[in-house]
């Protein structure tokens, strides 16, 4: 047992400056009633946001908004930020010691929260896979706020992270036709794999129901407005950070009456909203995961120590990724989840 005067030295990944960052000691206090001390075994690097932090370009407007639900420091830096993380209670209530955890937590070896933010990962589910809760999350959030119909024409643009968990989640629906649409072939692999039908911007079809952006890009965002049918609607999934966007409203956007609709995963989408709680989202997600088509996603992995090098290559492109893992040193035997398929986990 952590003696309750007894400080845990912890390592920490914090953005110190513009394109710079560092792995930092420090002390955390030990667990206190209804809290839980937690060893990091895996996170996941979110390459939108998290490049947009190292870049320091989050807008001091909506500073507060985006802060991780366990930040510690504030935007521009240093800055502790980060929330695909997972790993084993050490100590804590009874009930949750042994147990393997999704939190959204920064990117640290041991840290300390209250159990109520931690997410019990279930045994079909394998620990690295796990990092991904929180993206999917955000992939059920705007299918949440679409609202998704039976035989609906459906496009996703933007095959990255979040274009692809949408997607994923997409392919199961009822739909009459779902195209995954980027500019990069390489994509396709990823679409195949997925089981979607893959487009390039030019190829994918039109007047469709609902049209999911998730480039971050202005001529993404322009393009899904033209496949938008009559009275369509467009879910703007994409953060810009402080990059100023220009939007064609004078070409499809009066004319023939559409829509863009924000889906951002700090709140609950609002169809569901009073009848679902953030955790609710979260255990739903995870649930989701049983599904082994998520090692997909899943792109590349490196350990803790590395962590400052391996985001300023993912910043500058050397590095490519969808969602890049970091391994953090165990101090003692990952516990075995249930029995399942070896060929369902990387």
């Amino acid at each position: 047992m952590t003696n309750s005067q007894t400080p845990i030295h912890a390592t920490a990944y914090w953005t110190t400056a513009r394109e710079h960052g560092e792995l930092r000691a420090e002390e955390v206090p030990a667990p206190g009633p209804g809290e839980a001390l937690v060893r990091a075994l895996y996170s996941g690097i979110s390459k939108g946001t998290e490049m947009v932090v190292h870049a320091g370009a989050v807008p001091p407007r909506v500073a507060e908004e985006m802060r991780a639900p366990h930040q510690e420091g504030k935007f521009p830096g240093p800055v502790k930020f980060g929330y695909l993380s997972m790993g084993v209670v050490e100590e804590g209530p009874q009930e949750w010691k042994g147990q393997r955890v999704f939190c959204l937590n920064p990117h640290q070896d041991l840290y300390v929260v209250p159990v109520a933010s931690l997410t019990r990962i279930p045994d079909d589910v394998p620990s690295q896979r796990a990092v991904l809760t929180g993206t999917v999350e955000t992939a059920v959030n705007g299918l949440w706020e679409a609202g998704p119909r039976l035989g609906d024409r459906i496009a996703v643009v933007g095959a990255g992270l979040v274009g692809g968990m949408v997607a994923t989640l997409l392919r199961t629906f009822p739909l009459q036709r779902l195209q995954l649409v980027d500019l990069d072939p390489g994509r396709k692999q990823l679409a195949d794999t997925l089981g979607v039908d893959f487009a390039h911007p030019d190829d994918a079809l039109a007047d469709c129901d609902i049209v999911f952006h998730c480039s971050a890009s202005q001529e993404g965002l322009a393009r899904s407005l033209q496949l938008a049918g009559d009275e369509g609607e467009v879910i703007e999934m994409s953060w810009y950070a402080n990059r100023e966007v220009t939007v064609p409203l004078g070409e499809d956007f009066h004319a023939r009456r559409l829509s863009i609709r924000a889906s951002q995963v700090g709140m609950v989408s609002r169809a569901r909203r009073h009848r679902r709680t953030n955790a609710d989202r979260l255990d739903l997600s995870v649930s989701l995961l049983k599904d082994p088509v998520f090692d997909a996603f899943l792109t590349g992995s490196s350990p803790f120590e590395d962590l400052p090098k391996v985001v300023q290559s993912l910043a500058d492109g050397s590095l490519e990724a969808l969602c890049h893992v970091v391994e953090y040193p165990s101090g003692a035997p990952e516990p075995a989840p249930a029995a399942h398929n070896p060929e369902n986990s990387r």
